[in-house]
């Protein structure tokens, strides 16, 4: 993982068509402002994995406590 510290305005380029700008701080709070290409999907983690866990089929309990019993 790379760690960059920016400033207010500050930009971040990712593969030549993705740029990440540091919009405001406020406090602990970082706004960030991305700049991609409409194919490419740019979700906030907790609404990816949301999203991930209603399109995964559900699972029997017995399957998931089976995949728990260490091997």
């Amino acid at each position: 993982m790379l760690v960059l510290t920016r400033k207010i305005g500050e930009e971040i380029i990712i593969g030549g068509c993705i740029r990440v700008k540091v919009a405001d701080i406020r406090g602990s709070r970082v706004r960030i402002a991305i700049d991609a290409p409409r194919e490419l999907s740019v979700q906030r983690q907790e609404i990816a994995i949301e999203l991930q866990s209603q399109t995964q089929p559900a699972r029997r309990p017995v399957e998931r406590e089976l995949e728990a019993i260490p091997v």
